[in-house]
């Protein structure tokens, strides 16, 4: 008689660790990543897995392919499709080339977002930008021209993949702008395809092929460094500055170096957390609409506009007095 008691015990507590564990990931999210070993991304996922843990119930599963090409972001979407998850948030390296896949995830009842970098219309319920377009792109020319020598020189931009849609769009931004900075000259863009050694070889390149060089506008953490290290080892700091997007982890020493004497980003961290929590809004039955307001938890409420596009926050700008202490957040 003990024995079946304690049986019938041993059945009942695996019954509820079963069903426990059931419940522990009621919801799937995948955040889908340009590509996997960045810094940013990285950090993008913590903030999602602090929005799981906030709502309860949700695994994410942080993926991306090895490299940041379209191809290799189609083959991961396809396994998501096949893993039935209830949602896949994408930070796009082609605007376009993703919409027929994400079509079939959304065909299969499977939420789509894209975050930091969009996918066309068709091809997700909604965007979430990190910020406004304009506000980016303005705040990359002004950190430019602030620290011209008299405000006026030769600019070149070095941007991540061609393709990139955010990269593209900021670009456009920062060309609009350049009326009200009479002194930048944009002599030209050149592509790292977010990669270190590339982004490298491209500024050796921009070094050697415009003498009068006075700044760098890298809108991509990953260029941004590489681009900083190489004005370093061209010893060129003082004569040329690097600006743009990046993290202050990557960047606090090129910062007190001297070779950037400032940059922008906004708290990938917050992003992550944000998009998990659109993702969330709508397996629970958001409806993304112009006009809709979504939940980002702490983030407060993402307000859609045209072509159900938000932006989470305004850029920040780091430098010598503050990159040392977010430098130990992210």
């Amino acid at each position: 008689m003990k024995i079946w008691k304690a049986l019938l015990v041993a059945a009942a507590v695996s019954t509820a660790l079963v069903a426990n564990v059931a419940n522990a990931a009621d919801k799937k999210i995948a955040l889908v990543v340009k590509a996997l070993g960045i810094g940013f991304f990285e950090a993008a996922n913590k903030g999602a897995q602090e929005a799981a843990k906030e709502i309860g119930g949700v695994e994410v599963i942080y993926t991306g392919p090895t490299t940041t090409t379209a191809e290799g972001q189609i083959e991961v979407i396809n396994s998501l499709i096949a893993q039935k998850v209830d949602a896949i948030a994408v930070s796009a390296n082609d605007t376009d080339a993703l919409v027929p896949a994400l079509k079939k995830a959304m065909d299969r009842g499977i939420k789509v977002i894209s975050w930091d970098s969009g996918v066309a219309p068709e091809g997700r319920q909604l965007h979430l930008n990190p910020s406004s377009s304009a506000l980016i792109g303005n705040m990359c020319v002004k950190m430019a021209a602030d620290n011209l020598p008299e405000g006026k020189g030769d600019v070149a931009i070095l941007s991540a993949t061609a393709t990139s849609t955010n990269q593209n769009v900021w670009i456009e931004e920062m060309k609009k702008v350049l009326p009200n900075y009479p002194g930048v000259n944009i002599v030209t863009t050149v592509y790292g395809d977010d990669l270190a050694d590339k982004s490298y070889r491209e500024t050796q390149g921009l070094i050697q092929s415009h003498p009068n060089l006075k700044a760098i506008i890298a809108p991509t953490s990953v260029g941004i460094v590489a681009a900083a290290q190489a004005v370093a080892d061209a010893g060129k700091i003082g004569q040329i500055n690097v600006t743009g997007l990046g993290l202050p982890s990557e960047m606090a020493g090129h910062v007190k170096s001297g070779a950037s004497k400032s940059f922008a980003i906004w708290n990938p961290i917050d992003l992550g957390y944000s998009a998990t929590m659109l993702a969330n809004d709508l397996i629970d039955g958001a409806e993304a609409k112009p006009g809709a307001e979504l939940s980002m938890g702490r983030m407060g409420k993402l307000k859609l506009g045209e072509n159900n596009e938000g932006a989470m926050a305004d850029p920040f700008v780091y430098d010598a007095s503050n990159v040392e202490e977010f430098a130990k957040i992210f």
